[in-house]
């Protein structure tokens, strides 16, 4: 098969390389804003580079979008009319009216657009939902969330992400209401900006938290900094009547504990950034993506792994939640969702 990559980022160009080792992918075309990028990226990947304008006769049976958020949305509409399978990278859109528009051209074309969450397809993340699901755990009874950078993005990069929140928070967000079933009802949010002048220049903060009310009256917290010396540090934890798991507290999570004959400090290098943290949790997302490819284009019928992957609803879901932990953070006091508008019918 074909598959078409635009954005040739950090992200765009992991997402061409794994793509093109697939061994059921045959070419991979690489498009992006500057044609030197693109050539470099196809020399590396063994692929073919591409103009934009050139995409929609380049007979693709699947398309990545990997650029720059603000342009998320209009790729999608753009290339929805080649009826062929796409995957976009989170956010669809950093506004509600963008993503809600999204939705329903989607919904009435039947099309198959998966968003890029990538911890659905993470194996700590797998474990602890099917313990969840299972009553291994009993009764949820509260959960914890964290998703810290080591250090932060440019200013380029932060002024072009929607904020900590959208940017960072929204993954756990979602992977709440994945790891659970439930939505999220009510957010109460705070954030400083204590590092760089250019986060707080931007409007944004670079550390928040959130306290979560899920729809049973379970209540999670969430935190995100864009500051974590240690190094990237990604966890979660369910505890519930019947016992309590943890995801992320492998060798090379940056935590040290300071209790007598504790490893101290873990065996393993701390990890240093997102893709290396979550590479084969990448790998299995984009090989799903790989078997939706395949089954729209054989009219198989999904295949295993699909079922996983975020949807437009799931998006917009995810990104009104967001909305709330924002207003909530400007006016000082707990949010509900249904505050910040609903879902379309």
């Amino acid at each position: 098969m074909r598959i078409g990559v635009v954005g040739l980022g950090r992200i765009g160009a992991e997402h061409a390389a794994v793509v093109a080792g697939h061994p059921r992918v045959g070419e991979v075309v690489v498009a992006d804003a500057v044609r030197s990028r693109a050539d470099d990226v196809a020399t590396r990947v063994g692929g073919r580079a591409a103009d934009l304008d050139d995409l929609d006769d380049a007979a693709l049976d699947g398309l990545i979008i990997a650029t720059a958020t603000a342009t998320h949305a209009d790729l999608i509409e753009r290339f929805l009319p080649l009826g062929v399978p796409i995957l976009c990278e989170k956010p669809i859109a950093l506004d509600l009216a963008g993503t809600t528009r999204i939705v329903e051209q989607v919904r009435a074309r039947g099309a198959a657009v998966t968003v890029g969450f990538h911890r659905r397809f993470d194996a700590g993340y797998h474990r602890a939902r099917a313990a969840l699901r299972s009553g291994e755990l009993g009764e949820l009874r509260r959960a914890h969330l964290l998703t810290c950078d080591s250090t932060p993005p440019p200013a380029e990069f932060i002024r072009a992400s929607g904020g900590i929140v959208k940017d960072c928070l929204i993954h756990d967000i979602d992977i709440l209401r994945w790891l659970t079933g439930q939505e999220i009802e009510t957010v109460h949010a705070t954030g400083v900006n204590r590092g760089a002048a250019y986060i707080g220049e931007a409007g944004d903060v670079d550390e928040a938290a959130a306290l979560l009310t899920l729809t049973d009256g379970t209540i999670a917290t969430a935190h995100t900094s864009r500051y974590n010396g240690a190094g990237h540090d990604v966890r979660a934890e369910l505890a519930g009547t019947g016992g309590t798991i943890a995801i992320g507290l492998d060798d090379r999570m940056p935590l040290r504990s300071a209790e007598p004959g504790a490893r101290d400090p873990p065996p393993g290098p701390p990890w240093q950034n997102f893709w290396e943290r979550f590479l084969p949790a990448y790998r299995a997302e984009l090989g799903a993506f790989v078997d939706l490819v395949a089954a729209e284009r054989d009219d198989g019928g999904p295949q295993a792994g699909t079922a996983d992957a975020a949807t437009p609803e799931d998006a917009l879901a995810a990104l009104r939640v967001a909305e709330a932990a924002m207003l909530s953070m400007a006016e000082h006091r707990p949010v509900a969702v249904r505050e910040v508008g609903s879902a379309p019918a």
